[in-house]
């Protein structure tokens, strides 16, 4: 099978699953008019290319797939045991044919997954076949499904779904409809829809690979503290809540790092978010954007946002050989100033040219700390227009 022919069975799997999952959306991307994911321009590589370790997104041909653990699962209580007595090292696995409800015992015992420090979480998607356990919640004030209690945890292989893929959009205009009152009465009417996360850490080195994460109204992963995590080759989608509504957020801890690499995204309100507070940081490389989203794509957050009286908008921020093919929206919005740079460089944009359209600030400035250099636009015939000066 020739390369084209493999990319176009690939994307035609994933735009069925995405129908089969969520009828009344868009599918998004489709084979139709996306046959790769990076271009080669002047010898220098534009956009997502997979890596050694499989295809963008994981799935079926991923390459470090679990197939079995220390101990084996198939109901929440028998998952909870099992991870009360797991040490550092250690895998629980979840067959692929499982389908584990959460949602009852959410609500009667406010239940969460919690994962100890370097256990392993693990199904098997993409190994002969399988989609990958399903772990779910119908339960709106699901918060967080999962809870990571100390360094070192993987999460891999496995579906975790969410109780509220939808936009919200009337909730939000309600909500914040100035004859209602001040702010701060908008913002509790708001925030009395209870509001779902997926999988939450507050400690160092998260690994979430190979799993589909779908359906949390504030965030499918949550970085609320902790550096040198790693989310790689997922597919998160339908996490888009007005106002919230974020595939991977850093949140305010005073250091949050973190690679974000081989991830396909689709329907986030932002795929990437931070707080912008001081020591956040992240690089996303090999991602690919596949069209559908409500806001812009990858965000940092500035002082404006937490009312700290800054205008720091994280510290690093580094956006390169990433895909972008959602024209009507914005890729990119860097609310403040980074305290040391924003570079966005060899991505490959279905926007035609950079302007306001494709970047937040518009125009950039020495002042902004943003760097826009060497990326390519435009999807019929991709070139760089921003090519650094020599």
């Amino acid at each position: 099978m020739t390369s084209t022919k493999k990319n176009y069975v690939g994307w035609l799997a994933l735009t069925l699953l995405m129908v089969a999952l969520f009828p009344s959306s868009s599918a998004g991307a489709s084979p139709a008019n996306l046959e790769r994911t990076w271009v080669k321009i002047g010898g220098e590589i534009y956009g997502a290319k997979p890596d050694e370790r499989g295809p963008l997104g994981g799935g079926p041909g991923y390459v470090n797939v679990a197939r079995t653990g220390d101990f084996q699962v198939r109901t929440a209580e028998e998952l909870a045991a099992a991870l009360k007595q797991a040490r550092s090292g250690q895998t629980v696995f979840v067959p692929g044919d499982v389908k584990m409800d959460c949602t009852d015992l959410i609500f009667v015992e406010d239940f969460h997954i919690e994962i100890p420090a370097g256990v392993t979480l693990a199904g098997d998607r993409g190994y002969n076949g399988s989609r990958g356990a399903l772990i779910y919640s119908d339960n709106f004030a699901t918060r967080p499904l999962v809870r990571v209690l100390g360094p070192g945890a993987r999460i891999t292989g496995l579906r975790l779904r969410g109780p509220d893929p939808e936009r919200r959009l009337e909730h939000h205009k309600r909500s914040f409809n100035p004859a209602r009152g001040d702010d701060k009465v908008q913002h509790d009417y708001y925030y009395r829809l209870p509001m779902s996360a997926g999988i939450q850490t507050e400690s160092d080195n998260l690994e979430v690979d190979n799993c589909e994460l779908s359906g949390w109204s504030v965030s499918a992963i949550s970085l609320a503290a902790g550096k040198s995590h790693h989310i790689h080759h997922n597919f998160i989608h339908h996490n888009q809540l007005n106002g919230l509504g974020y595939g991977i957020s850093h949140g305010a801890g005073t250091t949050i790092s973190s690679l974000i690499e081989c991830n396909l995204f689709d329907f986030n309100r932002h795929s990437i978010a931070g707080t912008g507070a001081p020591g956040n940081s992240y690089e996303a490389r090999n991602n690919v954007e596949l069209g559908e989203s409500l806001s812009h794509n990858f965000d940092m957050h500035g002082g404006r946002d937490r009312k700290d009286g800054t205008d720091i908008a994280g510290d690093k921020i580094s956006i390169h050989h990433n895909t972008f093919l959602g024209a009507a929206v914005r890729a990119v919005v860097i609310r403040g100033v980074p305290r040391e740079e924003a570079r966005i460089d060899h991505n490959w944009f279905a926007h035609e040219r950079p302007d306001d359209k494709l970047i937040g600030p518009w125009p950039l400035t020495a002042e902004s700390r943003i760097v826009l250099e060497n990326n390519a636009y435009g999807l019929r015939k991709p070139a760089v227009l921003d090519r650094k000066a020599k």
